[in-house]
């Protein structure tokens, strides 16, 4: 099994900044795309940002310019700079293994919360 944890969140007031991090543990992996999604009250799990092991970055149009995700050995961090209110999320991990067999892996993290005070 390949067990995710992320760290990084907090209380932070808008305009403010926070560094999410994902520690990886258990079976060996390779992580073909890495990525962070977000999920608010109410919502559905969205898309935040993904990198692909060549170097390929995609990024939800909200938080383009502010966001930036990068490769921390083999699992995504996440810079957030200019912090809003409606970035407030439990923020998720991921990683999939898409040549894994006999099935793709797609691995998550339990989350970590961001909150974001006006």
């Amino acid at each position: 099994q390949v067990q995710l944890v992320e760290s990084g969140g907090g209380l932070v007031q808008a305009g403010g900044s926070l560094r999410l991090s994902c520690a990886a543990s258990g079976s060996i992996f390779r992580a073909d795309v890495m990525g962070w999604y977000r999920q608010a009250p109410g919502k559905q799990r969205e898309l935040v940002a993904t990198l692909t092991s060549s170097g390929i970055t995609n990024y939800a149009d909200a938080v383009k310019g502010r966001f930036t995700i990068s490769r921390d050995r083999n699992t995504p961090t996440l810079q957030m700079n200019s912090l809003k209110p409606e970035d407030t999320a439990l923020y998720y991990c991921n990683i999939k293994d898409i040549w894994k067999t006999p099935r793709p892996g797609d691995y998550w993290g339990q989350g970590t919360q961001v909150t974001v005070s006006s």
